[in-house]
């Protein structure tokens, strides 16, 4: 039998408050299937091709029918997901300007099979327009498979975040990851200028969320680093002082408090791992106490467009409803 201290640290509990998944030993499992179906939608639908004969383009889903998960087991991440799915498509004839319409099935989508070895076919309803049909099967295929791979790189990053919890190496990666933000702040300011890139189009959101909690206690989960690491059950690195920086989700989010009005307010420079480098959207949150309650008012501009949706899905699912989460654990423990 092993001496007191000398076991097997992965079975180690008493040094995590809550005594939960320590070192990410055990199983746990998410449901994929929702948030797919919109990924999936959102990357598939508008997808077009174009050459000197004609022009074509996914117009609607019409089937999908599947499933997907994610599992995490002993620190690692285990996916699942088989999709049956059917997509129409319309294209026109330029030099008669004859329109016809078809189908795109991918009957098996699943982690059996590489995104290249995916099975897509391509139909269409009868009459003339073969080359249009031609089109979709070369350059519309293509395409395709493209949007099949975004999607399994989404899964695998943008909906995982927050599934690895905190282990007993955390101080020491903290410390690192502290390092590495001041080198880069140093680097930036002593280099050169760097020559402004393409434009982003971006959108403004703006959402509202209540809590069944007081003012202070809200501010505190959102500025207290054992606090925010609980409610997204990963490692977290904060600096709550203006100009300070911050890093949340195993690094997938990282920014600078501009702001921070005790209670009341807090600004930041916001960014996603997987959005164009150097980009930050503006994170504005403002604190309203009602009666016996706090409105969380969220306000952020210049998201890119194409991360719209999972700016809302990451505030949505990620934030509210796990500081929810949390809340009432410290209700039933209090």
């Amino acid at each position: 039998m092993a001496k007191w201290g000398q076991g097997d640290p992965r079975w180690i509990v008493e040094e995590r408050a809550d005594g939960t998944n320590v070192n990410n030993w055990h199983w746990t499992e998410r449901d994929a299937t929702s948030w797919s179906k919109g990924k999936l939608q959102e990357l598939l639908v508008g997808i077009a091709v174009e050459n000197e004969a004609g022009r074509c383009e996914i117009s609607e889903l019409k089937q999908m029918e599947g499933e997907a998960s994610c599992s995490s087991r002993k620190g690692k991440l285990i996916f699942f997901y088989e999709w049956n799915i059917r997509l129409g498509w319309k294209g026109i004839i330029k030099e008669s300007g004859v329109k016809h319409k078809g189908l795109i099935e991918i009957p098996s989508l699943s982690e059996e099979n590489e995104v290249d070895d995916t099975e897509v076919n391509v139909s269409k309803k009868k009459g003339d327009g073969d080359i249009l049909k031609d089109l979709m099967k070369t350059a519309g295929t293509a395409k395709v498979r493209e949007a099949l791979g975004d999607y399994l790189k989404a899964l695998k990053t943008e909906f995982t975040m927050g599934m690895i919890l905190p282990t007993k190496a955390m101080t020491t990666q903290e410390l690192t990851v502290k390092r590495k933000l001041s080198e880069n702040t140093s680097q930036v300011q002593a280099s050169s200028p760097v020559a402004l890139g393409v434009k982003i189009p971006t959108v403004a959101l703006h959402m509202m969320e209540l809590f069944d909690t007081p003012v202070e206690q809200l501010y505190s989960i959102f500025t207290v680093k054992d606090l925010v690491q609980k409610f997204s059950k990963s490692p977290a690195v904060l600096e709550v002082e203006k100009g300070g920086k911050f890093q949340m989700f195993d690094g997938n989010i990282t920014g600078e408090y501009m702001e921070l009005l005790t209670n009341k307010k807090i600004v930041m420079k916001w960014r996603c791992r997987n959005w164009p480098e150097e980009h930050y959207a503006t994170v504005v949150l403002n604190f309203v106490p009602t009666l016996g309650q706090t409105e969380l008012q969220l306000d952020c501009k210049g998201v890119p467009v194409c991360k719209e949706e999972n700016m809302k899905f990451c505030w949505q699912k990620q934030h509210f409803e796990e500081i929810k989460g949390l809340l009432q654990l410290t209700t039933l423990n209090g």
